[in-house]
């Protein structure tokens, strides 16, 4: 929720859409993940009351692996005047190349990176500029929180308390239906 906030912020966007996949295709399936409802659902939960902010069930709602490209081309066709930030983490965008059509994506949008290191910043910069043809990364400042998906997941298994650490309805969603409950990796 801080880099929507930051990107939205430092982007001046008119609002920020988060995207729940449906199967992540870079990553296997872990025992603790909730599945893609329950993944949408604390999305809505994180941001009811915020206009700024809507989740969206576009990729829930189409089964399988969940590709950047076909997510951002739905997008397009629905609002073709609309333009389309999209916004990952430093670590993803620099993984861009080895995504399913990086190009097209870079097409279909600008590619907002959220990182901290200045030299990562070069690092991201000089791998994705064969796919742009020179079209510049924006980048995104972050402030360093050290909150993790998996910390939260690790604490919640743990009977940790989670509370301040994301939105309370979160926490309350979690709660509600008994989710990460079972042993967390490490990763």
């Amino acid at each position: 929720m801080v880099c929507a906030q930051e990107a939205y912020e430092q982007l001046g966007l008119d609002r920020v859409l988060l995207l729940p996949v449906h199967t992540p295709p870079h990553k296997a399936r872990v025992a603790e993940d909730p599945g893609p409802e329950h993944r949408l659902g604390l999305v809505r939960a994180a941001v009811e009351d915020d206009e700024r902010f809507e989740a969206s069930a576009l990729e829930v709602a189409r089964p399988g692996p969940s590709y950047t490209v076909d997510t951002l081309r739905e997008l397009h066709e629905a609002s073709p005047g609309d333009e389309l930030i999209f916004i990952v983490g430093g670590d993803m965008a620099r993984s861009l190349p080895s995504w399913r059509e990086p190009d097209e994506i870079l097409r279909l949008a600008t590619l907002a990176a959220a990182e901290r290191d200045e030299v990562a910043r070069a690092d991201i910069a000089e791998t994705l500029r064969p796919l742009q043809g020179g079209r510049p990364v924006e980048f995104i400042d972050m402030p360093r929180i050290g909150i993790s998906s998996t910390l939260i997941r690790r604490r919640v298994t743990e009977g940790r308390s989670i509370r301040y650490l994301c939105p309370e309805r979160v926490v309350s969603y979690i709660e509600q239906h008994g989710l990460y409950r079972s042993a967390v990796g490490t990763a």
